[in-house]
């Protein structure tokens, strides 16, 4: 029983770091539009869409959003160990895709 809280108790840990690695990019790109995309006068209208890869952080000339990349990579990684180390299958971690 206490492992089926333990299990439990991760999925909830795991899901908080989802919601947060999401808010923290979300953030990051809120400063590099709000920095250097109009710095270098790039603007969007409401329904335009961005894409990028997730690297455009580590080369952003504010260290803030560098740093805030770095982050989200580590967390990123230890929640990838987290899923690994404890077999966790894939309809249990639905919601971290």
């Amino acid at each position: 029983m206490a492992k089926k809280k333990y299990k439990k108790q991760l999925l909830i840990s795991l899901k908080s770091l989802g919601k947060s690695e999401h808010l923290l990019l979300e953030s990051m790109t809120n400063l590099m539009l709000l920095g250097e995309l109009k710095k270098s006068k790039i603007e969007f209208k409401d329904g335009d869409t961005f894409s990028f890869k997730d690297n455009i952080f580590d080369y952003s000339e504010d260290k803030n959003v560098r740093k805030l990349a770095k982050l989200r990579r580590k967390m990123l990684t230890t929640m990838n160990k987290i899923v690994v180390k404890n077999k966790f299958k894939d309809k249990e971690i639905k919601f971290l895709s």
